[in-house]
């Protein structure tokens, strides 16, 4: 059945009272086995829908993106059709323990307190950092090139206070992506601290060929693939799937399809991989 997706779209205002109603929910479902999964036929795999290019909507409204492309992957493997379940941070690891979802791909940074919740899946496919991203004539090389400077942020984001005492630059916030990429190229700004997952994503498009990323990424973290806890046979069905994932160049074969520049992860899972 290779080829199908069936994506679900979930309004604001139902996502919202699912991740509301999950905390008041009594009990967990049972894991889902992958037996089950291949007796029900389809996989339904809980995405971003809202974090290009990862996973975002195209102009018709469908699921695109590296990590609905790797949950094709694991449909195919599978044999199964495939259902991908939008979700957000704040209840893609809920919709795993009520069974909403089979498996979670949905740029999740792997930390212990996670996997007391949920199965994280080794190795981890994906990482992401803290870097900037800022115009090529600015000539930015270490981090503490930014002392003083004003430094476009994403309020609340925990790599503000950071880059403020140590490094000394001058935090100008603001609430979303899009108005501190708009600041910053409008000058209002010498660069944008973020996630470099994000940031590396930017410089395949046009109107930012003119800014880098020049620092060396900080406080890097894994990304972590998920099923629900007792899906032991399911995790090592996905652990053997990300190793070929690496070990073929398939996640760097996605980031070169959706315009991200190979990651320094990536290529590094690929060297400890391909020999194997």
């Amino acid at each position: 059945m290779n080829g199908y997706i069936r994506t679900t779209a979930l309004g604001a205002t139902a996502a919202l009272a699912l991740s509301l109603g999950a905390l008041a929910a009594a009990g967990t479902a049972e894991a889902t086995t992958l037996q089950e999964v291949k007796d029900k036929g389809t996989l339904v795999v809980g995405v971003k829908a809202d974090y290009k290019p990862y996973g975002y909507l195209d102009s018709d409204g469908k699921i695109v993106g590296i990590e609905p492309d790797l949950a094709k992957d694991v449909a195919d493997e599978l044999g199964v059709e495939l259902e991908l379940v939008p979700v957000q941070s704040s209840n893609r690891m809920q919709f795993l323990e009520q069974g909403k979802i089979d498996l979670m791909i949905a740029t999740m940074t792997d930390t212990p307190e996670r996997r007391k919740a949920v199965l994280i899946v080794d190795p981890n496919y994906y990482s992401s950092g803290t870097n900037v991203l800022a115009p090529k004539k600015a000539g930015f090389k270490e981090w503490t090139d930014l002392k003083g400077a004003p430094v476009c942020g994403i309020q609340g984001a925990f790599y503000n206070r950071k880059t403020e005492e140590e490094f000394g630059a001058e935090i100008v916030a603001f609430k979303g992506t899009a108005e501190a990429l708009t600041a910053l190229s409008q000058g209002r700004c010498v660069a944008f601290v973020y996630d470099d997952s994000f940031l590396i994503s930017k410089l395949g498009e046009a109107e930012w060929s003119e800014f880098e990323i020049p620092l060396e990424t900080i406080d890097d973290a894994p990304w972590g693939l998920a099923v629900a806890p007792g899906a032991e046979d399911f995790a090592a069905f996905m652990s053997d799937l990300a190793k070929e994932w690496h070990k073929s160049g398939r996640i760097l074969e996605l980031e070169s399809k959706y315009g991200v520049e190979n990651t320094p992860f990536a290529k590094k899972m690929h060297e400890e991989h391909k020999g194997s």
